[in-house]
């Protein structure tokens, strides 16, 4: 898709953009595709890192939607709508999923309304940022779609890592788990430096900067620090490949190629 949207700016890279290249999408401009290049020159797993994220999204919502019941999703980073997204794989579980997606690029807010457009009121896309969960909370369209006395699914997925400390990122991952009633369910994966040299996870940080994607990669303890309050169910924060996998018949990817953990936990 190539919008004509003024607020789109082409010269400078996005996370869902770059995503979507990593995963051989072409819903990108070459600022994203050179950001990209950067990263992978670091990082050669970086495409397996995106793939194993993306398997990891597939088995959490899986997990809420078949074994936990969760019939409501909050997907905030949502990224450009594509098979296996956040909305398709509960649906498909339960036909009658309620899901709200967000996201801060607006070509990802033309694919949403092209989707929401088609979901009688079951999907709906926000255009807003992470960094205010006040906003994104008290949307209409949030809660047209979702009831807030009922348990949500709140999935961070492959985004936390684009709050520095500065954006209190602690603070926004509990504002929203307050807004949530008890049997609610918080998802995160998040990029980790606890498999690279100290050198390489410096090198990784300077070219998102530069590329203007700027990352914190976080260590597990510190992304620990996202679930206090909730209760981790097993295997707990693991690298991605490796939560609830088992019925996955392939050679798992290691700890350093999916460079990401991931973890869920039980709100309430």
């Amino acid at each position: 898709m190539r919008s004509k949207d003024s607020r789109i700016d082409t010269t400078v890279a996005h996370p869902a953009r770059r995503y979507n290249y990593w995963l051989g999408g072409d819903d990108n401009f070459a600022a994203d595709r050179q950001s990209g290049d950067q990263i992978a020159a670091l990082l050669p797993a970086i495409r397996t890192a995106a793939v194993e994220n993306r398997r990891f999204l597939r088995r959490a919502v899986t997990h809420l939607a078949r074994d936990r019941g969760i019939r409501q999703f909050l997907d905030i980073g949502a990224g450009i709508p594509g098979a296996g997204n956040t909305h398709e794989v509960a649906r498909a579980i339960a036909p009658d999923s309620r899901v709200v997606c967000v996201d801060n690029d607006p070509i990802v807010g033309a694919y949403g309304r092209t989707l929401a457009d088609g979901s009688a009121g079951t999907v709906a896309y926000l255009e807003a940022d992470l960094r205010d969960p006040e906003r994104i909370l008290t949307d209409p369209r949030l809660r047209a779609t979702l009831d807030l006395r009922r348990p949500v699914g709140l999935t961070l997925l492959a985004v936390l890592h684009f709050l520095s400390d500065a954006d209190q990122p602690y603070r926004v991952v509990r504002d929203l788990v307050s807004a949530l009633p008890a049997g609610s369910w918080l998802v995160v994966s998040h990029a980790t430096a606890d498999f690279m040299s100290p050198e390489t996870a410096a090198a990784v940080e300077e070219a998102g900067l530069r590329s203007g994607v700027p990352s914190r990669l976080r260590s597990r303890t510190e992304i620990a620090r996202f679930f206090e309050g909730t209760s981790l169910i097993p295997p707990g924060i693991v690298p991605t490949p490796q939560w609830h996998s088992d019925d996955e018949p392939r050679v798992r990817s290691t700890a350093a190629d999916a460079a990401m953990y991931a973890g869920a936990a039980l709100v309430g």
